[in-house]
């Protein structure tokens, strides 16, 4: 019995199966990535997106998350097989919770298209829940944006035309600034969500790390919590991971090909 199989009987044994993902997820999508070879980072100064430039200078940090959002949000982006794997594992009921640092929604748009279309409240929700599978997003949506007075959130496309036609920084109509809805450089994850995340973690009989570095707290140490909880711990990533050494199993490869893999063995 290969590493795989084992993998997929130990999630058919499982109560609690989670999956947590990162950027190597939706690389293949075409989503670009903030570090590596031609990340965002290497055309664009991080600096200038931080929480402090936001409040200290909301004009000038909207003048530079216009082009920002440009370069990574302009492509027509479609969910992968990878998303669509996690997506059937959820919908057949072996798996319970997604949490994800990405901030691209492609999750949320793998589960809508199982359900025969889009979710006009899934944009605007921090939490989902399609058949029973939660999808948490702990790094926020940059689809959204959210005042930072009265809080409201709001499709952000239609937002960022605003301010791309000159209102910088837009308004939300009770006067309030909007902020893209994603944790920035400088600010701390919401203490709602990375606590449900953890307790998910510790809850799960399996966790599977799925194309993320493992490197970014307090997220990437989410699998050694879940393996000190005596969780089987998985990691797919096409490179290797400081928790590969936890793992259970280890799979250096492209996630697109592993999870439908493993998906169809689960189902066997």
């Amino acid at each position: 019995m290969d590493d795989l199989e084992s993998l997929a009987g130990a999630i058919k044994r499982a109560e609690t199966a989670v999956a947590f993902t990162g950027a190597g997820i939706s690389a293949p999508s075409g989503v670009p990535t903030f570090r590596g070879d031609d990340g965002v980072w290497d055309r664009f100064d991080e600096g200038q997106f931080t929480y402090g430039r936001f409040r200290s200078d909301p004009e000038g940090f909207w003048e530079d998350r216009i082009e920002l959002q440009r370069v990574m949000f302009d492509g027509e982006y479609e969910p992968n097989a990878g998303h669509e794997a996690l997506a059937d594992l959820g919908q057949t009921g072996h798996l319970e919770a997604i949490l994800t640092q990405n901030t691209d929604g492609l999750h949320w748009d793998a589960a809508d298209s199982r359900h025969g279309g889009d979710d006009p409240e899934s944009e605007l929700a921090t939490e989902h829940d399609h058949d029973g599978t939660e999808i948490l997003e702990l790094h926020g949506n940059a689809r959204r944006v959210r005042c930072v007075d009265c809080g409201t959130r709001s499709d952000g496309d239609p937002v960022f035309e605003r301010a791309a036609e000159g209102e910088v920084p837009p308004q939300c109509d009770c006067g309030g600034v909007f902020k893209p809805d994603v944790v920035l450089f400088g600010e701390q994850l919401p203490g709602a969500v990375i606590q449900r995340a953890r307790s998910l973690a510790r809850k799960s009989d399996v966790f599977l790390a799925v194309g993320s570095s493992l490197v970014v707290e307090p997220a990437a140490s989410l699998p050694r919590l879940a393996a000190s909880s005596g969780a089987t711990v998985a990691v797919v990533n096409l490179e290797s991971t400081p928790c590969d050494s936890i793992a259970d199993v280890v799979c250096q490869a492209d996630v697109t090909d592993v999870l439908p893999r493993l998906f169809d063995l689960v189902e066997s």
